[in-house]
């Protein structure tokens, strides 16, 4: 067929790309060379929108062990010859439209990502955004999502130990589904996703390709529409059973020292893999495309090159080794096959029945490398206008402040996600550690050695879209504090940016001040960013979904036993505040859910302060002085002393000590920088003398049970309880929660 600059434009590629790709070739592309093209420079493969910010960010020092971007995760070290990987990636366009197995192809392929180099994975979290939990489209998204990330999860055998869940009406058309892994590799057993060494064998293992997922990576490059249902066959299907065994394989093969390099074949599929291996080995491939083990009859020649099935691995190993990888394969009862051999001409061949197909430079399809990069306008969004005249003097601070305390302790942002981990397998694997002794950041064990990982996903969205560059501070921030109130040090990060289109300048400028906020928050924290995720175009017919640059983060805590968990431990325990309170209601789920405030600034926060209290947590848990540690985030700090009573049934008498502060924002406001420690009578002058000059506020006592506030009865802590575990479900439909409540 004849290739013109409409067919490019059907393509998702614009009439320059189009120009540009006949004059990187010589010559006009065939059809299949431009659906490589439409796939490789997708916004999903190329980041052509947003790499040239990316790489404003920190991405070398700390204990990174290879550079950001070099491989398919994070690789740091955490000492005793082991390193950990880790990576944040989104399936939310393939959830929009299909939650169930958009979700659980999710967990697969970030779960790909880990092992292909090398790594166990040892814990798997995610961050999820809906829409209005009232609605049944919500409730269809999040049932589906849940049962998703639960079933492949749990089939896989990797525990989901964390994650978050906000519900706001910006992504009732468009969720966002971020999944998370984490491994562990020994040192000198990692495989670099890089071909190398002229007329080594080029491999196929794992799943037989099918139509399934093709054009995937052009689908996420696109806003969702009304007519997105019909790109519903670009949705993968995944098979965890069959996973866990590429997953044994893949790590068996790597002891026969016969793979050269190794990388899953996610996006795009197997132009993707070929292209990035050949690329970073600055070599060649020629490939077979008839040898591709297939489940689908006369598959075309696209086809089998953007296919994005499940479960499936190239891999480059030595010339003469090829019964060794094939004999690993076999016992794992994979399809293997030699597929091709590398070349040293930096050209990918690729053949059907001997005929060629496609002939294309590696180097120009991939991200930097040839792929496009762009630099887009971008201004300040005009609803800044509303958040600059929002006066806090416009609400009145209630009477009742009880009734408002038992309204957002049933919001679906702030009350327990009960209904939701208790679908998912936490326990496999016996690492975590966190499930019966609850910590502000899970804490998985490194087996073997007295270390643990303590990891984290964190964005409160509706900070950024009040301040892209201080919201995503705040991310960042309390990410680093997440790991640092559970005794750990912060190690490094990788993200996940959900954003709406890049080519609307409200939303680049969005991208753009978070990418700054986000850079100086890890300087600041010395947590470089060791790669991740670009999701652009998450907007419906309505507008974008609020910025969302989820933060992963990993810490190492040397001593399992100094670990800190939140809750409250003894009835007569003093509850301390550490860091100052301010007259701050802004952004709070109090302001935007109780008093229905849409727009308004984001929560003081002050980045120097922040280092400062982490400084002084980590002081005062290292010293044991103090019995817990909790820091205030969602609901304010009267959810904050209720969260860290739940766990043993303990109460707490507390009084205002500022009253200058208005009462609403004393117990409900979410100014950042500020933990809940309780500790022993006799530790007091100890935390004092230790915290120095450092502000706190000593708030009152641990009780056996009754909650009080400012000297009045707020009830038990039994009841409080009951209303936040039962929250969420009590939201959902009978058929929707009983279907799953009947798997607790």
């Amino acid at each position: 067929m004849e290739v013109t600059t409409k067919t490019a434009e059907q393509l998702r590629l614009t009439a320059e790309e189009f120009e540009l790709i006949k004059q990187k070739l010589g010559r006009t592309p065939n059809f299949n060379e431009l659906c490589a093209f439409s796939g490789m420079w997708s916004e999903h493969c190329s980041y052509k929108n947003s790499i040239k910010w990316l790489k404003t960010l920190p991405r070398e020092g700390g204990r990174m062990l290879v550079k950001a971007g070099e491989e398919n995760a994070g690789l740091m070290d955490i000492g005793d010859g082991l390193g950990v990987v880790f990576k944040i990636e989104s399936h939310n366009h393939p959830s929009a439209i299909e939650p169930f197995q958009g979700a659980a192809t999710g967990v697969g392929g970030i779960h790909r990502d880990i092992f292909t180099m090398g790594a166990r994975p040892i814990a798997a979290l995610n961050s999820l955004r809906f829409g209005n939990l009232e609605e049944d489209k919500t409730q269809h998204l999040l049932s589906g999502v849940v049962h998703g990330i639960g079933h492949y999860g749990n089939c896989f055998g990797v525990p989901t130990v964390g994650g978050e869940i906000y519900f706001d009406d910006c992504y009732h058309t468009n969720p966002l589904v971020n999944a998370m892994s984490v491994g562990i590799v020994k040192a000198g057993e990692t495989v670099s996703a890089t071909a190398l060494g002229k007329g080594n064998p080029v491999m196929f293992v794992g799943s037989a390709t099918g139509k399934d997922g093709i054009g995937g990576a052009s689908f996420a490059s696109a806003d969702i529409t009304a007519d997105s249902a019909q790109d519903l066959p670009a949705v993968q299907v995944g098979d965890p059973f069959q996973e866990k065994k590429l997953l044994e394989a893949c790590l068996e093969v790597i002891q026969t020292g016969a793979v050269v390099g190794m990388q899953d074949m996610g996006a795009a599929g197997i132009i993707c893999s070929t292209a990035e291996m050949s690329a970073k080995g600055e070599v060649g491939m020629r490939i077979d495309l008839d040898k591709v083990p297939t489940r689908q009859s006369n598959m075309k020649t696209w086809e089998l090159l953007l296919s994005e099935s499940q479960e499936r691995m190239l891999l480059v190993a030595t010339k003469g080794r090829e019964e060794e990888v094939i004999k690993v394969f076999t016992k794992w009862d994979l399809p293997c096959s030699v597929i091709g051999e590398v070349t040293d001409d930096g050209i990918l061949n690729f053949y059907m029945q001997g005929e060629l197909e496609a002939s294309l430079p590696a180097y120009e399809l991939v991200l930097g490398g040839g792929a496009p990069q762009y630099e887009r306008e971008y201004s300040e969004p005009k609803y800044f206008s509303e958040i600059k005249k929002f006066n806090p003097e416009s609400i009145i601070v209630p009477e009742d402040l009880r009734a408002i305390a038992e309204k957002i302790v049933q919001l679906p942002s702030v009350a327990s996600k009960r209904w939701v981990y208790n679908q998912y397998d936490s326990m496999v694997g016996t690492n975590n550690i966190s499930t019966n002794s609850p910590t502000d950041a899970p804490l998985v064990i490194v087996k073997g050695t007295t270390k643990a990982l303590a990891v984290t996903t964190d964005c409160n969205s509706r900070y950024v879209f009040a301040d892209p560059y201080v919201g995503t501070m705040i991310a960042v921030s309390e990410a680093a504090r997440n790991i640092v109130c559970s005794g750990a040090q912060p190690l490094g990060v990788t993200n996940c940016l959900n954003f709406g289109n890049p080519y609307d300048p409200e939303v680049y400028y969005q991208f753009v001040q978070a990418i700054k906020g986000m850079g100086d928050a890890c300087r600041k924290f010395d947590t470089p960013v060791t790669g991740g995720n670009v999701s652009f175009y998450n907007q419906n017919p309505d507008g974008p979904v609020y910025p969302t640059p989820t933060i992963g983060m990993v810490g190492l805590l040397e001593d399992v036993a100094n670990k800190m968990t939140l809750d409250f431990k003894e009835e007569g325990d003093i509850i301390v505040l550490i860091g100052n309170s301010t007259n701050d209601i802004n952004s709070s789920q109090y302001l935007s859910k109780v008093c229905g405030v849409e727009y308004s600034p984001a929560p003081h926060f002050d980045l120097e302060e922040e280092f400062a209290l982490q400084q002084k947590i980590a002081d005062l848990i290292k010293d044991m002085v103090v019995e817990s540690a909790h820091d205030v985030s969602e609901g304010g700090l009267f959810i904050t002393l209720l969260e860290s009573g739940f766990h043993r049934n303990l109460g707490f008498d507390v009084l205002a000590a500022d009253y200058n502060i208005r009462k609403d924002a004393q117990w409900f406001g979410e100014k950042q920088s500020r933990v809940v420690i309780s500790v022993k009578a006799e530790n007091l002058s100890k935390l004092k003398k230790t915290l120095g000059n450092y502000p706190y506020e000593e708030l009152g006592v641990v009780t056996s049970g009754s909650v009080e506030v400012d000297g009045m009865e707020w009830g038990v802590i039994r009841e409080w309880k009951a209303k936040y575990d039962t929250a969420l479900e009590n939201y959902l439909s009978k058929e929707e929660a009983g279907s799953a409540l009947s798997s607790i």
